[in-house]
This record gives C-alpha cells, structure tokens and sequence, in this order.
C-alpha cells in the first residue's frame, strides 16, 4: 500500500525504511549512538528503542559538539487543538538533549500556518491554542534561562525580514515539487515554509556568527527542513541538522489527529478518560482468546505495544518481557492496555500538576517583539 508523509497529511502504511530512501535521510548508526553516549553519560530510551531512526547531519553536529562548537535546539508545534502524546515525542529528547548537552531552545509556535491551513480556525483561536501548548512544553522542565518560546504573529517584526530572504531565493515550482501544492493552495501555505526556515539560522543573525543547529522532529515535518537545507547556505548559514521520530499512530489506527479526539490521548485528559480511549484502542490481539493464547498476539502491527509502551516503560528489561508475554500468548490485549492505562494515567496526573503551575512561569519563557 502507499502512503503519504506530508507536513499536513499522513496516511497509508508508513514504510519506514522507504521513507528513508524517499526522503534521503540516513538512518542512525551504532556508531552515532555510541558518541552521544559517550557525550551525554547514557542513551535516552527513544534512541536506544529506535524511535529516533533517522538524521541528516547529526555526525556533523557531534563533530562541531567535540571542536566546542555548541549547537542550539530548534523544534515547535503547530496549534490546531490541545496537546497529545505525539506531539511530545521530539519534546521529549529535546529536552534530555538541552540538559545533555547545555543547549539553548528555540521553540516555534506556528500560529499563522494553522490559520491558513486549517479551515475554521481564527487567528484567535490559533493564538490562545497555542498559549495552552506553551504550558505542556514549559511543564516538561525546560530550563527557562535556555528556552524561548515565540508565536509567528508576536515575534513577526523579527521573523519577517528574514523569511524574506529565504522566500527570495525558493521558486513556486521547488514548493509545489516538495509539498504538493496546486492553483488552489492559498498564497499563505506556499509562503509558509519560508517562515519555518527562520529558526534554524535565527540565533546566527542575532549573535552575528554561525551557530550549528539540531532540529529534533516527526519525520513528517522532514519537508520544511529540506528547503532550509537548499536555501540557508545561499544566505551564508550552515544548514539546520536534524533527528526525526517515528509517528506515534493513532488509537484507532493511522495518524494520531489533534482534530479526532477518539484517536489520541491528550494532556488535558483525566486518567480516566485516558483509560477508556486506550482500553477502546486497536491492538495486534488474535479473533479469539484461545488464538491468543496458542499463538500469541502479532505485537509487530500493534500500536499499544510497539509504540505506546515504549513511551511509558523506561525498564528495558520489562519491555523485552512484555514482547515475550505477548508473543506466547501469556497475556491478553486487555491486560496490557490495563497497565499501560496505569502508567499514562500517572504521567498525566503529574504533568497536569505541573502544567498549572506552568501558568506562572510562561512569561520567563515568551519572546516577542
């Protein structure tokens, strides 16, 4: 089956390793994971696990890293609707990379893409939305002397002269080639990448040198930093390397949607919400419980084992025991969405507790003009 990665549109069955040649993209070695290790004392779970599978310059990067050259952190969100436990997957090695490593962050609020992009959606709306994002960011525990939040539409006095210039220097036709666009895009979607580019060199004008810069992302985002990497050095920058994670699939299969409430669980959510939207969820579970038990749940197609699990359980050993369970047939799809429910359920009382009192703290970390 084919799919469809698009800054905007994921569907089909995500072949990663096609992706990977689709998009040129390198796949990260033992070899890289070992420097990081080696840098950073420990490998985050998400690296170890390989749901960060793929890069475009990160030996670079490390190489820059080892000569002093810090790199700051350049990743974002585009508020369309509460946040979901997808959306957090960069955030999450962003922020063991900015302790890690020391690096600043630039986070990007794309409030103008989402107005122009979703239907329905007023620049009010997109602004307070993301107001409530910058909360689940902030109750991550980002260092607030190291991070700088911004919305498109308040930092635009210092974002627009340099969109400008990336904008100057890409044709209709490389955005049409690169994002599908048609006659019927509005002008606000094919300008919008320009916009995107400008963190990824943003520190470098302001601090007047070059500074190297990682941009940890969903592999669907991979478009948009495709175009900085053509355009930047034109301008004189390096060009923004990045990570890219697997996409955390929705509960009913497909992508996990901010706009389907059914197919995510959300950071707002109670434990108990939570629980019924993963105990509700699609599994690799067999037609039967006497299947199961003779030949094991397909845990390779299921998304509460293959994906969700590796979020929430840090031991590596009760993972491998897991597969293991699943694979003989020793547990059952509902027991293992009853755990799972337990450990999110715990995740979100405790993020929600810090999600309040990141109603403090948010204007320590909002830049405007």
């Amino acid at each position: 089956m084919t799919y469809i990665v698009t800054p905007w549109k994921v569907s089909g069955d995500l072949d990663y390793d096609k992706i990977v040649k689709d998009f040129g993209l390198d796949i990260i070695s033992e070899n890289l994971l070992a420097r990081i290790e080696k840098h950073a004392g420990e490998l985050h779970p998400l690296l170890k696990r390989k749901v960060f599978f793929a890069h475009r310059d990160l030996d670079w990067i490390l190489d820059e890293y080892e000569k002093d050259h810090r790199f700051f952190l350049y990743t974002g969100r585009g508020p369309s609707g509460q946040t979901h436990l997808g959306h957090m997957i960069p955030w999450f090695l962003t922020k063991w990379l900015q302790d890690k490593f020391g690096a600043e962050l630039w986070f990007q609020m794309t409030d103008d893409e989402k107005f122009v992009f979703k239907d329905g959606l007023t620049l009010e709306q997109t602004k307070k939305l993301a107001y409530e994002n910058a909360l689940d960011v902030i109750a991550l525990g980002f260092d607030e002397k190291k991070t700088k939040i911004f919305l498109d539409t308040e930092y635009a006095k210092t974002l627009y002269p340099q969109a400008l210039k990336v904008a100057k220097r890409l044709t209709f036709s490389t955005a049409k080639a690169t994002f599908g666009f048609s006659n019927e895009s509005n002008v606000g979607e094919i300008f919008f990448t320009s916009v995107q580019s400008v963190p990824a060199f943003l520190p470098s004008v302001l601090k007047g040198k070059n500074i190297p810069c990682l941009i940890p992302h969903a592999v669907d985002q991979d478009p948009h930093f495709r175009v900085a990497r053509d355009i930047l050095p034109k301008l004189g920058y390096y060009k923004p390397a990045s990570i890219q994670n697997k996409m955390l699939p929705g509960l009913k299969g497909g992508k996990m949607s901010a706009s389907d409430e059914g197919s995510a669980v959300y950071t707002t959510d109670s434990p108990d919400t939570a629980k019924k939207r993963l105990m509700n969820s699609f599994t690799g579970g067999r037609d039967s419980i006497k299947e199961q038990r003779e030949k094991g749940a397909n845990y390779s197609i299921c998304p509460i084992y293959y994906h969700y699990q590796q979020l929430f359980m840090p031991n590596d050993n009760a993972l491998a025991n897991l597969e293991q369970e699943c694979k003989g047939g020793s547990i059952l799809c509902g027991e293992c969405k009853q755990r799972l429910a337990e450990r999110v359920g715990k995740f979100l009382v405790e993020h929600q507790r810090k999600r309040e009192k990141a109603k403090s703290q948010l204007e320590k970390f909002l830049v405007r003009d």
